[in-house]
């Protein structure tokens, strides 16, 4: 194995052939914080105490400057209620809190769900459910600070004669711009599409969706949906209760006036320790809501950037409300979704250490067996690490790298698992294979690392969430592989800086207190 950095390392383990999934312990200084060991370094995190939900929520670029909300449990008086914590920043990273507008003191209601829009004079505005109210609302910026809104209204709904409609719920709106013609619609098991031409008379048109793909259960909802175009095609992101965020694509049939999803995908899969069985809201946690109530923005340069909020990762950090990492969505040439990692972490990047072409090696005439061999440390708790493989080298192995290993710990896998077709990360597994790729695509696996979270993006393909709140017993970063020998072409590790600055301000200054 060739090992290069940039610098001279402080310390580096050698890297050593263990048989065991028993590692050498290393010692790390991890910057805790010592009010909150649980404050991230450069996720998106709520600053206050317990807060859950936490949905993100209106969303927009505006003069250089991104804008995003997220839902903050609250009381009004001695009654819950929920209000939309505005935050900003430069860069989607570096974010600051701003003082809470959208709060039942003005609005009349708690908010729950909902997206940003621009109207057809390029106002920003926000469509969301009222709590209690029964009805969706819309509220306008007065300004592009988005420091003052107008009295939010409710959405009445006719039909087409003017007669009364028979919808008998409103939820988690989105509303969309096609031509002259605003569209919205509501979540639910069948979402309801309306139209207006001046965001106050509304018509019922009817379904929103021309039919389900055979991959959505009966029983699913759509909820916090986002509906925007991609590529040649429309994205409809979105979650059901039940199996977290997901979404469709296809096309906008303009004389229907509906969508016709031509293929349905999962971004969140269930933990082992995750039950397969549906809650009925108000029934909290739900089962399978790790990565949860999307939102999107489009950013300055046309990119589509999304977060989720990170629900139900661990018991421990289940009112925390933290945000996922920002991620680029767009469609490839043949029509599939690519997920990527925002491009501007890689401007938080510190010195590099760089490691090429070492084995993990499986003796000859062994089978059913694996091996492990450390390869170093992590270099403090906010990092990022990309291994590479070569296609040739990956064909038919099992392998993968297991981190946060110690004396006494194995370690949280990242593997790729060609038996299943899977990406496995901790006890999540994921649809991915090698074979899918195109020849001559080499194994590209991107690892984030805060503190306890990590998310794992996969040839841009596949990306995952896990959390390992026992992540300062070990540092190891250790390959794996089964069967046989793999050669592991190049791993590439970087210290993160952090982007919390705002995050530590606004815990003392609480400007995002509602009133």
């Amino acid at each position: 194995m060739k090992f290069k950095k940039n610098r001279k390392l402080k310390s580096h383990h050698p890297v050593v052939l263990i048989t065991s999934t028993i590692l050498a312990a290393a010692s790390v200084s991890w910057a805790d914080d010592d009010a909150d060991p649980l404050a991230l370094n450069y996720h998106l995190m709520h600053p206050g105490e317990d807060s859950r939900p936490g949905d993100p929520n209106a969303a927009f670029f505006l003069d250089g400057t991104y804008h995003l909300h997220y839902i903050l449990r609250t009381m009004e008086g001695e009654e819950k209620s929920f209000a939309f914590v505005h935050v900003t920043s430069p860069d989607m990273l570096h974010w600051t809190w701003q003082p809470t507008k959208l709060q039942q003191s003005f609005t009349g209601h708690g908010m729950f769900s909902g997206t940003g829009f621009f109207t057809k004079d390029g106002r920003p505005a926000a469509i969301y459910h009222g709590r209690l109210s029964k009805r969706n609302h819309i509220t306008i910026a007065k300004d592009r600070k988005l420091s003052a809104w107008e009295k939010p209204y409710p959405i009445e709904v006719k039909n087409a004669d003017g007669s009364e409609t028979d919808i008998k719920r409103h939820w988690d709106p989105d509303l969309f711009l096609i031509g002259d013609t605003y569209y919205a619609i509501s979540g639910g098991h069948e979402q309801p599409l309306f139209k207006s031409t001046d965001l106050k008379n509304w018509t019922h048109v009817g379904p929103f969706l021309s039919h389900e793909p055979d991959d959505v259960l009966l029983g699913e909802d759509i909820s916090c949906a986002n509906f925007f175009p991609i590529g040649d095609k429309w994205m409809l992101l979105c979650i059901s209760h039940s199996h977290g965020c997901r979404y469709y694509l296809g096309d906008w049939d303009a004389e229907k006036e509906q969508f016709v999803p031509e293929t349905h995908a999962r971004m969140n899969w269930p933990r082992a320790d995750q039950g397969p069985h549906f809650l009925e809201p108000p029934a909290w946690p739900l089962p399978q809501a790790d990565f949860f109530a999307p939102e999107s923005v489009l950013a300055e340069d046309g990119r589509r950037v999304m977060w989720a909020w990170l629900s139900t990762l661990d018991e421990r950090i289940d009112q925390k409300t933290i945000q996922s990492l920002p991620r680029e969505l767009s469609l490839a040439d043949d029509g599939t979704l690519r997920i990527r990692p925002l491009r501007e972490l890689e401007t938080l990047r510190g010195e590099r250490q760089f490691f090429e072409d070492f084995e993990v090696k499986i003796g000859p005439g062994v089978w059913g067996k694996h091996n492990l061999k450390q390869i170093t440390d992590l270099p403090g708790d906010a990092c990022e690490l990309r291994l590479t493989v070569d296609r040739s080298a990956a064909k038919r192995k099992r392998f993968g790298l297991r981190l946060f290993t110690g004396e006494e710990k194995e370690g949280l896998p990242v593997i790729i698992d060609p038996a299943h077709r899977t990406l496995q990360v901790g006890t999540t597994k994921a649809p991915f294979a090698v074979a899918d790729l195109p020849e001559g695509e080499d194994v590209d696996v991107r690892i984030y690392i805060d503190k306890y979270l990590v998310e794992v993006f996969v040839n841009d393909r596949q990306a995952m969430i896990a959390a390992d709140l026992d992540w300062r017993s070990g540092s190891g970063v250790t390959a794996y592989t089964y069967g046989t020998t793999t050669t592991f072409k190049t791993l590439e590790v970087w210290p993160l800086k952090p982007t919390n600055q705002g995050y530590h301000g606004a815990r003392k200054n609480k400007i995002w207190q509602p009133n």
